[in-house]
């Protein structure tokens, strides 16, 4: 376990409080006047994504957070808005642009609203994603990430929010607070089960893109009826859950939730030619190092080791699941649903 994630840790964490206390003010007061589609509208396009009205308060906390860090030493942080930025103190109380990685602090990617679109609707919660590496002389690699938080982003109707933090090689912590006055509700260990059930929960084949939807639908149809056919499943308790958000989809993995999620996204486009929308590497890469220290398993479509850099472009298709047992006893079905 890493010394220096973990005393960076309770940074993490206040970054994400900082957020969510700066968006859910937008959204309680949006809700308030009846004015969420000021929400909703475009306000520009960032590095990784449109930015959106809910968007422009995150950035904001972000911005002051990342100006109050590099006073104290230097840092590189991530974000869809704006790409890399590199800052270290100037010396004279402020703070100053560095020139790439190699300054000696650590190397820090945030998707501040992972779940934009449900949560400007007030439909379901966002999560913020934050990633932690080390110091290094470029940009970093997911299988650089030291640490991550998932932190809950609740709709206006919650009392409370989740936050899930984990350092490599140390566990994932889960932690539930009042949203009030952060109470502490309850705190615990995530572990995976040990069940390798092929029935009985949720088993989401994420299908964003209309136009991908058919191709989508496919696969998991094939998938489950090997499932049936092979694994003797009672597949009418497969269940399926479209969340717009890959950390929220692995926060729910990772809570036990879900019992599997395929995004499959890039994976197909690159094999048909045809581009799409995939998730990001900013958008997961600290959710995946959660998940996986909750006992996870989370791997690319067929089954190799995943790894990808840590930037704004690069897209990624995952599938995670439960645990290894899961993994063992379903990834020949995926494997051959994809075939």
């Amino acid at each position: 376990m890493s010394a220096h994630a973990q005393a960076w840790l309770p940074r993490l964490v206040e970054l994400s409080d900082r957020v969510r206390e700066a968006v859910r003010g937008a959204l309680l007061r949006a809700v308030e006047h009846g004015s969420l589609d000021e929400l909703a509208r475009p306000a520009g396009e960032g590095a990784g994504d449109v930015t959106y009205g809910i968007d422009v308060p995150a950035e904001r906390a972000l911005d002051g957070w990342l100006e109050e860090r590099a006073r104290e030493g230097p840092l590189s942080l991530l974000t869809e808005d704006t790409g890399w930025r590199h800052r270290g103190p100037d010396g004279r109380g402020g703070t100053s642009r560095l020139e790439g990685f190699g300054h000696g602090g650590p190397r820090i990617a945030v998707d501040p609203i992972d779940g934009t679109r449900v949560l400007m609707a007030d439909l379901r919660p966002a999560w913020s994603v934050i990633a932690f590496a080390g110091p290094g002389d470029r940009q970093p690699q997911l299988s650089e990430t030291e640490a991550g938080v998932l932190a809950e982003i609740p709709d206006s109707r919650a009392a409370a929010f989740r936050r899930l933090a984990a350092v490599r090689g140390g566990g994932c912590g889960l932690e539930e607070r009042r949203l009030d006055d952060g109470t502490l509700l309850r705190r615990r260990r995530l572990e995976a089960d040990r069940d390798d059930r092929a029935e009985r929960g949720f088993f989401p084949f994420f299908r964003y893109l209309p136009g991908q939807r058919p191709g989508i639908a496919r696969v998991e149809a094939a998938f489950f009826d090997r499932l049936e056919r092979q694994e003797h499943a009672e597949v009418r308790t497969c269940f399926d859950d479209q969340y717009l958000s890959n950390g929220a989809q692995l926060a729910l993995l990772a809570l036990g939730t879900y019992r599997m999620i395929a995004d499959l996204r890039a994976y197909l486009a690159a094999r048909s030619g045809r581009p799409t929308l995939a998730s990001k590497p900013y958008d997961v890469a600290g959710a995946i190092l959660v998940a996986r220290e909750a006992g996870c398993v989370v791997e690319q479509a067929d089954g190799t080791a995943l790894d990808f850099p840590i930037d704004v472009t690069t897209p990624v298709s995952f599938v995670g699941w439960a645990n290894a047992a899961t993994a063992r006893r379903l990834r020949p079905h995926l494997s051959g649903a994809l075939a």
